[in-house]
């Protein structure tokens, strides 16, 4: 795979699975008695958190999965069913259980801060989201491609902050059906995702299909 494909690849998997757009309505709702410079604050220590612990994943990925003896084609397949829960729930403009739970977000509510948990963990970087970064960084091939896929990281990051931040000040464009449109949109790209990452570790080298 070229550095070019690479890079849209890992940028367009990450930024839908961590998919800051939907974040945003329960980020208000948890910080409903912060100001706007409070919200800012937990919006940028919530996405660093969210790039350092994803990036974290991305250096150790293929170690952990040799020091526990997991092949390429079974991560592939774990983490293409664990994309595809989460896009069958975005399919239906919902917020996936598997990013967080309705119990996760009401606890929230009452904290003072959450940027930690559970905005950076899980809702922006959880389970989904460390199964996708671990899969390109099994499919990452040289370390040229592992720098893109930190590089990635690190726009995905700003990205969502811009995002974040445009909600804190009250953006306008947020309206319930733009934000249904873009979640399903989303979602439809992240079940293409998903389904092709299946097709990688059923037919790729030493994958369940080989004979």
């Amino acid at each position: 795979m070229k550095l070019t494909e690479y890079a849209l690849l890992a940028f367009s998997s990450l930024f839908v699975i961590v998919d800051p757009i939907a974040t945003v309505p329960a980020f208000l709702a948890m910080t409903a008695r912060d100001t706007v410079q409070q919200r800012l604050r937990m919006a940028r220590v919530a996405c660093l958190v969210m790039v350092g612990v994803l990036a974290g994943f991305a250096l150790v990925g293929q170690s952990l999965f040799h020091l526990l003896g997991i092949t390429l084609p079974a991560v592939q397949v774990a983490g293409a069913l664990v994309l595809l829960l989460v896009a069958l729930d975005m399919l239906r403009a919902q917020r996936s259980p598997v990013m967080e739970t309705a119990a996760e977000t009401a606890e929230a509510s009452a904290k003072d801060d959450i940027a930690i948990t559970p905005l950076a963990i899980p809702m922006l970087a959880g389970p989904a989201a460390i199964s996708t970064v671990m899969l390109l960084d099994a499919q990452a091939t040289s370390w040229a491609q592992r720098g893109l896929l930190l590089a990635c990281l690190v726009v995905v990051g700003l990205a969502s902050y811009i995002i974040l931040a445009l909600g804190a000040k009250g953006a306008k464009w947020l309206t319930p059906m733009a934000e249904k449109i873009v979640t399903r949109l989303m979602g439809l790209l992240l079940a293409a995702l998903a389904v092709q990452f299946l097709f990688n570790g059923l037919k790729g080298e030493g994958g369940l299909l080989q004979p």
